[in-house]
Formats: C-alpha cells, sequence, structure tokens
C-alpha cells in the first residue's frame, strides 16, 4: 500500500526540508497533535543544549583499564544509562573534553545507534564524559527531566526525532536539529505523577542490579574465588609439548592466571559443560533477509547476561521464520550463549518468544542435574569469561568453537546452593521487568493525555 502526503509550499519547514520522508503521514500526524495542545520547543525549555565531544579528539584517546567513565550513545538506553560497557579516560583527557562532561539531571538523547533513546542522569559517578554523539539537556528549573525524558521515549517524542536524520546509510541527527523539538505542557500534579513512575521504575532497576551483584558475590564466595587476585605476568615459560597439544602459540593462550583459576575449580566437583547441556548453533540467512519489521532475528549484540535488548534489532519474514523456527527457536528455559564477537554471556529464556536465533549464538537445552540460572551465571562469570577470553583469543574478531565451548569446567556446587544463587538472579529479573513496565506506563499515559488534547 502506498501512503503520501499533500504539502502546501508554504509547510516545507522554510525549505530546509524538501524530502518525502520528512513528510510521511505518521510523522505529521505526531506533530499535528502535539501542536494543538499547549507545548514549547526544546530549546525554550533548555537552559542548555551540548553534543560537544570532538570527534578529532577522541580518536587519539588512550583508553585506561580504569579512571573516568566515558559513555557513547549506546550506553544511552530508553529510561537508563548504562555503564557496564564505558570505557575509561584520564584526568589530561577529562579536561580537555570537559564541555562534553555529563552532570546530575541532565537529560541525555541518543543522536546515533539506536536514535531518540532518553534517559535521565541519575546516581552517575563525580565525574562521568560522553562523545559528541549524545544531546546533553539542562533544563530550566521549572521543567521536569523525567518528564521530558518519558516524553521523548515515547512515540510522540520519539517520531519526533525519527524523522529529523537526513540522507545517510547509519542514523544520525544533529544537535541543532533537536531544538525545534515540539514539548507538551501539562498540569504540574500529571508532570509529578509522571516523574513519580520513572522514579519507582529506577528504583526498581537499581535493585535489579543490586540483586544480581549478590547473586555474582554469593558465587565467587562459594567457590572461593571472591577477593582472589589473578594477575597478567609479563614472561612466563611453556613446554614446547604444551604448545603442540594445545596447537596454539599465542601467548595470552598460556597466560598462567587462566591454569591457575582452572586448577581451582577443577579440583573441585567439576564437569564439562557438555555433560550438563545439549547445544545447537543458529542460522545466519544473510543480511539480505533482514527486515525492519517481522519476527525476531536474535543477534549477538542483542544478548546481554539480564536479556535481550533491543539494539539495532532485525528481523524475519514470517515465511522465513516459520522455515526455521524448528530448528532455530530458542524455547522456555533455553540458554542464549555468545560464541563470537563478545563470547561467554549467557541468558536464560524467561518467557515465550517468536524468533530465530543467528549463528554466532548457541542454544544450550540444560539437563536435569543443574539449576540453569545458576549455569548461566558460572558461564557469564570470570569462570567462564577467562575460559571463553583464553579459548577464543589470536584474532581480531574473536570465535569461540563449538567443541571449545563444551569442554568449559564448570564446578557443581551444591543443590541449595545453587537453588540461593538461582533466586537471586531470578528477583534481579524480576525487578528489571517491573523496572520496565513502569516506565512503560508512564509513557503510555503521556500518550494518551496528547491523544485527549491534554485535559487531564
Amino acid at each position: 500500500m502506498i501512503t503520501y502526503s499533500i504539502i502546501q509550499k508554504s509547510q516545507l519547514e522554510g525549505a530546509l526540508r524538501i524530502d518525502a520522508e520528512y513528510y510521511q503521514p505518521e510523522y505529521l500526524e505526531i506533530v499535528s497533535k502535539v501542536s494543538k495542545i499547549p507545548h514549547d520547543t526544546l530549546e525554550n525549555i533548555s537552559e542548555s543544549l551540548l553534543s560537544f565531544g570532538a570527534y578529532s579528539l577522541t580518536s587519539f584517546i588512550q583508553w585506561k583499564e580504569s579512571g573516568i567513565p566515558f559513555i557513547t550513545a549506546e550506553d544511552v538506553k530508553e529510561g537508563f544509562i548504562n555503564l557496564e560497557n564505558a570505557r575509561f579516560i584520564d584526568e589530561k583527557v577529562n579536561e580537555i573534553l570537559k564541555k562534553s562532561r555529563v552532570h546530575e539531571n541532565e537529560v541525555l538523547l541518543a543522536m546515533s545507534g539506536k536514535v531518540g533513546d532518553a534517559a535521565v542522569v541519575v546516581d552517575i559517578p563525580s565525574r562521568l564524559n560522553s562523545n559528541q554523539d549524545i544531546v546533553k539537556i539542562k533544563l530550566k528549573k521549572e521543567y521536569s527531566p523525567y518528564f521530558l525524558a518519558v516524553f521523548l521515549n515515547s512515540k510522540f517524542g520519539r517520531l519526533q526525532v525519527l524523522r529529523l536524520p537526513v540522507g545517510s546509510v547509519q542514523q544520525h541527527i544533529f544537535l541543532w536539529q533537536t531544538k525545534s523539538l515540539l514539548i507538551p505542557k501539562f498540569p504540574k500534579t500529571f508532570v509529578v505523577n509522571i516523574e513519580n513512575l520513572y522514579k519507582s521504575a529506577l528504583n526498581e532497576f537499581q535493585d535489579s542490579k543490586t540483586f544480581y551483584k549478590q547473586a555474582e558475590d554469593l558465587l565467587l564466595e562459594e567457590l572461593g574465588l571472591k577477593n582472589t587476585v589473578f594477575e597478567d605476568q609479563l614472561s612466563y615459560i611453556v613446554n614446547f609439548s604444551d604448545v603442540t597439544s594445545n596447537n596454539r602459540i599465542d601467548p595470552e593462550y598460556f597466560q598462567p592466571k587462566y591454569q591457575k583459576l582452572i586448577e581451582k575449580i577443577k579440583g573441585q566437583n567439576a564437569k564439562i559443560l557438555g555433560e550438563l547441556v545439549s547445544m545447537r548453533k543458529g542460522f545466519e540467512p544473510g543480511s539480505e533477509a533482514y527486515q525492519e519489521e517481522g519476527k525476531l532475528f536474535i543477534r549477538v549484540s542483542s544478548v546481554s547476561k539480564l536479556g535481550i535488548e533491543e539494539k539495532d534489532q532485525k528481523y524475519l519474514s514470517e515465511e522465513l521464520y516459520q522455515a526455521l523456527k524448528k530448528d532455530f527457536e530458542p524455547q522456555l528455559g533455553d540458554i542464549l550463549l555468545t560464541k563470537d564477537a563478545t563470547p561467554g554471556i549467557a541468558y536464560v529464556i524467561k518467557e515465550p518468544l517468536e524468533g530465530i536465533i543467528s549463528g554466532g549464538i548457541l542454544d544450550l537445552k540444560v539437563k536435569d542435574n543443574i539449576e540453569s540460572e545458576y549455569l548461566a551465571l558460572c558461564i557469564s562469570s570470570i569462570v567462564g569469561q577467562w575460559q571463553a577470553q583464553r579459548d577464543a583469543g589470536g584474532s581480531i574478531i574473536a570465535h569461540w568453537k563449538p567443541e571449545q565451548v563444551k569442554n568449559l569446567i564448570i564446578q557443581i556446587l551444591p543443590n541449595d546452593t545453587q537453588e540461593k544463587i538461582a533466586e537471586l538472579v531470578r528477583k534481579s529479573h524480576e525487578a528489571r521487568k517491573k523496572s520496565k513496565e513502569l516506565l512503560d506506563q508512564a509513557k503510555k499515559e503521556v500518550e494518551e493525555m496528547i491523544e485527549k488534547g491534554g485535559e487531564n
């Protein structure tokens, strides 16, 4: 079906935009509805709008193992800021990039990647920096950053943002484009209600992280690994027989810390992963099969230890899904395990889903003698991560071979301990789910208010 809009010459945005995509009916409808209620522009309600990050400088940054976190647009999620993947800079670089520092109560808006995701800066480290692909919005005192973030994540905010990218394969918007975004003005009681929903969501999200950290700490304590330090050694001697038997000559594989870890867990009740699960590899249909909507195609970039993320999500047609689902659709309770690019990330499927896993993911079906949440946590912890790093090293893009995955060593703790750990993980996921539900509720209430014409 062809969709089209008839636009008067006077509507051509001062001739700044004449491309048909900008005037798609769904975009025009969104702008029309916000325009009909009391509103203002993002520029007018903001004390400052910044996206400084210095493209020319960031390519020369020497990243550190620790220091001041440096986030990118991909770290701005819908409602939250993810610091887990942040790289680090030192004091000198932070001073050079002082204009791109992130401050408490700002609203961050992603300008590339998943364009349009917005989050309020809350409870961040005392120092935090960012690249140029994030708009940092400091509102005037009378406006709520929480309400603004919810609105930007709603369809009325997101579709305004999604119409902005100009002539590019890679979605990207510019700071000047965001200034004219229309922001509704609602009664204070309504805004406070939205703000409280967002804050409750943040509390649940924090609980989720706390429960997961407790599970990790309990696991490492029971394995005798908590507070144990395994340092890299600059030099070490390896027998030639070890080189030939392992068919590896890269020094990283023989780092003594890996062997020390394995000896620590092997000396107890341990089994290899192949004895605990059956596994099958996903399918790669080729990028020509990707669609913007349809059935989920779950790629490595979508899998995290906390769930399946909507990160540059791709979809497959109904016909292709039906042809593949028998062999490549994961089931409730299965563990998804990444083997390529970022090997060793494991997640237990909590809810039925309709989708196909990519060739970079393994689907593990757990046997009855181990708790699936416990096993997934073991794999995602230092126990599995270091074994994956060792096995998949020695190449630009890491590949963890299925036969190597089968030989992953897992220590089997007593059933009651496994259950305690698994229960903490389940609590983490429940809190995360509740957090998302609260954010969705906030978005829904904002959208319904606009649909009603702004009436309280």
